[in-house]
């Protein structure tokens, strides 16, 4: 299906294929086996200048947006969702500083991140503080020109691979979830440590650590916009987000479906072809159907984000929750259609379903994303008086 690519979008997206095909495809059970991190995959990405794509020009990208930055996240999900984790987890780390940085932040920062020079990571997350995100504890006090920070975040992306770091933290805890505040914390700074990485299911070449702060003392330069802006910040920064985790749903259930109809049309069963069988046809036929659907959703919903709407947090979350439900269904599927070979990690289809299943949890269960849904439903009917 055509969905009306400009040039340079479709040059970009076909260079994403190629990485994926050429520098990620003949490594990615290897990374899954070993958990190894992919940094000469993010250096080749760096080089292809796919950290650029969603960094305005004034500080070294090339000024194009959402859209763009999910066709890339989607051709790294067709062939392996941690890598393509690890990339986008750089883009919802740095969003932060992009809607709300002072103009000496994005200059110091953002030419960095779009040479690929420094990864970036997003710490909300905490022991108490999952889909409750109002329940953060660590804290951020105010000592003359900086702040000291204590406390732990909890399964954040990149952590201990990254560089720059964008932490929600409290700075008044009397007022819960309003005392939060943002903050630009980097790699080295005294008192910031890492804690172990974490055993997962899947995306396993994508980290994921345990972030430890003890009287970590930043410069009071670091506060992203201003204190008490920091649940604001971190929504922000999921709305736009978000469509991104559509984006991988979309790209690992197309290169689950396309494994597994290739394996349908090779398997022979009775004499035939599997893929001839009306009870397999079927199931491919809404597994397409599926994947088609949530393109056209996660494609349209990344266009209005980049046209500058502000309403955004409604469809966002509908993006996410459509395409990664889809995901989970298309992969576990894909297993179904290929039988026991599908079982074994001969075949990467096995792999993509324990990739899927943490695109329904993260940023935001699917649940929450319902309740987001609701909620802006009923205020949407208030408005019309009804």
């Amino acid at each position: 299906m055509d969905y009306f690519l400009t040039e340079e979008q479709r040059m970009i997206k076909d260079l994403a294929r190629q990485i994926a095909e050429e520098h990620v495809k003949p490594v990615r059970a290897e990374l899954d086996e070993t958990g190894e991190f992919p940094w000469e995959i993010m250096n080749t990405l760096a080089q292809a200048d796919m950290f650029r794509v969603f960094i305005p020009q004034e500080y070294g990208g090339l000024g194009t947006g959402s859209l763009e930055l999910c066709l890339v996240v989607e051709e790294l999900s067709r062939v392996c969702l941690g890598v393509s984790t690890t990339y986008a987890a750089n883009a919802l780390g740095t969003y932060p500083i992009l809607l709300f940085g002072t103009e000496e932040q994005k200059k110091k920062y953002l030419p960095d991140i779009a040479d690929g020079k420094r990864l970036v990571a997003f710490a909300l997350t905490e022991p108490n503080a999952g889909s409750d995100a109002g329940g953060i504890q660590t804290t951020a006090t105010k000592d003359g020109d900086y702040y000291i920070l204590n406390g732990r975040k909890q399964w954040i992306t990149n952590g201990g691979e990254a560089e720059i770091y964008t932490v929600i933290a409290l700075t008044d805890k009397a007022k819960g979830p309003r005392g939060a505040s943002a903050f630009i914390v980097e790699k080295g700074t005294p008192g910031f440590s890492f804690g172990k990485k974490e055993n997962k299911m899947g995306i396993r070449a994508s980290a994921t650590r345990e972030l430890i702060f003890e009287d970590c003392r930043i410069p009071k330069e670091n506060l992203l916009g201003k204190e008490g802006m920091g649940f604001i910040v971190a929504m922000k920064t999921l709305d736009q987000s978000r469509v991104g985790v559509g984006a991988q749903g979309v790209g690992v259930a197309q290169g689950a479906f396309e494994e597994a109809a290739k394996f349908a049309k090779q398997r022979i069963q009775f004499g035939q072809p599997v893929i001839s069988f009306q009870a397999v046809q079927h199931m491919l036929a809404d597994m397409a159907i599926q994947i088609e659907a949530a393109r056209a959703l996660v494609y349209s919903v990344a266009r209005y984000i980049d046209s500058g709407a502000k309403d955004i947090t409604k469809v966002s979350a509908m993006a996410k929750t459509f395409a990664t439900d889809v995901a989970m269904k298309v992969t576990v599927d894909a297993v179904q259609v290929m039988g026991g070979s599908g079982y074994m990690k001969d075949y990467p289809v096995e792999k993509m379903m324990r990739d899927a299943k943490i695109l329904q949890i993260y940023e935001g269960t699917n649940q929450i994303q319902r309740n987001v849904i609701g909620q802006a439903i009923i205020k949407e009917l208030t408005k019309m008086g009804i």
